[in-house]
């Protein structure tokens, strides 16, 4: 069932027992009120005619039009009585007072009071109230009848007419395909549905970026792995001619370990290896700058503290060896690098400067995206797989750059009590 049918078929029903309820509660309060207009004027007439019989003056009664007027003795016993189907029981008027007192009986209702010659009783017959209702009901089912479809026409008109814009955009849904990821029109309110149809474009809008990124991935994959394949291709074929080059088998082993370690950290970045396999130990961090930079003949060291931090070394390790690794190309010599190891309060940190160029304006939003690179080089993945790295032991890694000074900042919680 579609969902302007439903809204249709519920709005309508409350409509069709709203009008009901309405019909009804007129009929009620007709009754009601032509009941209680009678019961009034009974008893105002039964106080009137009580004074009247009181004080001698019975000649002068003028009883209201359609009413019956009886008298009845002490016992009980009627010696007036209009209307003999309006007779009251005698245990009833044995509690007649000097106030009017209402009976209601089959079909009439009637007021009576004690007076001097005994119990005045006024009666009104009820008939034409009934029948009069009777048509009242007719009338009002007639209105029922009429007005429930005209009511579920404007129902069904003012939710096809609120339900535009939603059955618009479920049209549109429908008639896409999976690799149309366009926004959705919408041309409603900005409310409820309003908000659910600019989410949803929001989500097509990631999508979109998401399948752009994808493209961008396996185009720059492509790129990275086709060189290096071509370089060893190159030296294989190399050694096949000549199976005694060292220079070829060394360039071949070496486009190989360049191989193993891009697949490596495609493979990092694709699992969130970085963020899920961290094993964390104890590790001054001033030693694992040492054991990296001895890595790198040349770049620079500086120890201003030497703080401990809860870490996985292997992760810290890459990291730090990414970073240096990239300050070397952009710097494009070892000796324009410097390792800098320091502590603040209970922050550990590292910084390692470099003297190259400097990084592009344009570049240093995106710089620790995948294949973000600057013009050194590289594959573009050292330093998001730092920031994975980072950011899985609880840290942040910062950049700043100028022509001529570059400083990557690693800052990892420091130990309790490191000062």
């Amino acid at each position: 069932m579609r969902y302007t049918t439903r809204l249709t078929l519920v709005f309508g029903l409350i409509w069709a027992l709203m009008l009901a309820l309405s019909l009804l509660g007129i009929y009620g309060a007709l009754r009601a009120g032509l009941e209680g207009r009678i019961v009034r004027q009974l008893l105002d007439d039964a106080g009137a005619l009580a004074e009247l019989y009181n004080s001698g003056t019975t000649g002068q009664v003028r009883p209201t039009g359609g009413t019956a007027v009886a008298l009845y003795d002490a016992s009980g016993l009627p010696f007036l009585l209009d209307e003999p189907q309006h007779r009251i029981p005698a245990e009833v008027l044995t509690q007649a007072d000097e106030g009017p007192q209402l009976y209601r009986g089959p079909g009439f209702v009637a007021a009576y009071v004690a007076t001097s010659i005994g119990v005045l009783a006024v009666s009104q017959d009820l008939g034409f109230i009934d029948r009069l209702l009777e048509q009242v009901a007719q009338v009002a089912v007639l209105i029922f009848l009429l007005t429930l479809p005209l009511g579920w026409l404007l129902v069904r008109v003012g939710v096809g007419w609120a339900n535009r814009p939603l059955v618009r955009a479920a049209e549109e849904v429908a008639r896409r395909k999976g690799a149309d990821l366009s926004p959705i029109p919408y041309d409603g309110p900005t409310d409820e549905l309003g908000r659910i149809v600019a989410r949803f474009n929001d989500l097509l809008a990631e999508l979109r970026d998401a399948r752009e990124r994808e493209r961008v991935f396996l185009a720059e994959v492509s790129h990275e792995l086709r060189t290096p394949l071509t370089v060893l291709a190159g030296y294989l074929e190399r050694l096949r001619k000549h199976p005694g080059d060292d220079e070829a088998l060394a360039g071949a082993e070496r486009t190989a370990r360049h191989l193993t370690r891009l697949v490596g950290d495609l493979l990092a970045l694709a699992r969130g290896e970085a963020e899920r396999t961290v094993n964390p130990h104890i590790v001054d961090l001033a030693e694992l700058a040492r054991g990296v930079v001895a890595g790198f003949p040349g770049v620079g060291l500086e120890v201003r503290a030497a703080p401990e931090v809860l870490g996985d070394p292997d992760r810290l390790i890459q990291l730090l060896r990414n970073l240096v690794a990239n300050a070397a190309r952009a710097a494009g010599r070892a000796e324009g690098v410097r390792v800098v190891v320091g502590a603040n309060d209970d922050t550990a940190w590292l910084e390692v400067h470099d003297d190259g160029p400097g990084i592009d304006p344009e570049v240093l939003p995106h710089l620790f995206e995948r294949f973000a690179r600057g013009p050194e080089g590289g594959t573009g993945l050292g330093l998001a797989i730092a920031k994975q790295i980072a950011e899985a032991h609880e840290g942040r890694i910062t950049v700043r750059s100028q022509p001529g000074r570059t400083v990557f900042r690693v800052e990892l919680p420091g130990l309790e009590g490191e000062g």
